[in-house]
């Protein structure tokens, strides 16, 4: 701590009462990228577990043969 005049210059570590080591870094770094594993891991899922993988939607070809059953 200095003083000069009446004012007073503290250091950062001493105005926050501690030090900083960087964990907050760390902590971003690791839940990004449990979470990029995680939505990954939901997605690959599902793509590999659905019942149409040409893509073509259910509801639509469930709605095209029931109203070529009406004509």
């Amino acid at each position: 701590m200095e003083t000069r005049g009446e004012e007073v210059h503290i250091d950062k570590d001493e105005a926050r009462a501690g030090n900083t080591p960087n964990i907050v870094r760390y902590v971003l770094v690791i839940s990004l990228a449990l979470a990029i594993v995680a939505l990954s891991a939901i997605w690959i899922t599902g793509a590999l577990t659905d019942d149409n993988p040409e893509g073509s939607n259910s509801a639509t070809a469930a709605a095209s043969v029931q109203g070529d059953s009406m004509s």
